[in-house]
């Protein structure tokens, strides 16, 4: 795994993180699970693209 994917996967977590406390906190929003859903499709994506 590359530095770049690493950052990508430590970022999606972190993101993970944000929106699920948000969501605790002040309840659920679509988009930003969408938008986490998004990212993490892109890191898979960026960590396949490395692996080839």
């Amino acid at each position: 795994m590359t530095g770049s994917v690493k950052a990508m996967a430590v970022t999606t977590f972190a993101a993970l993180v944000a929106v699920s406390t948000y969501s605790v906190a002040l309840g659920s929003n679509g988009w930003l699970w969408f938008g986490w859903v998004v990212l993490g499709l892109l890191t898979l994506g960026m960590a396949a693209a490395g692996g080839t």
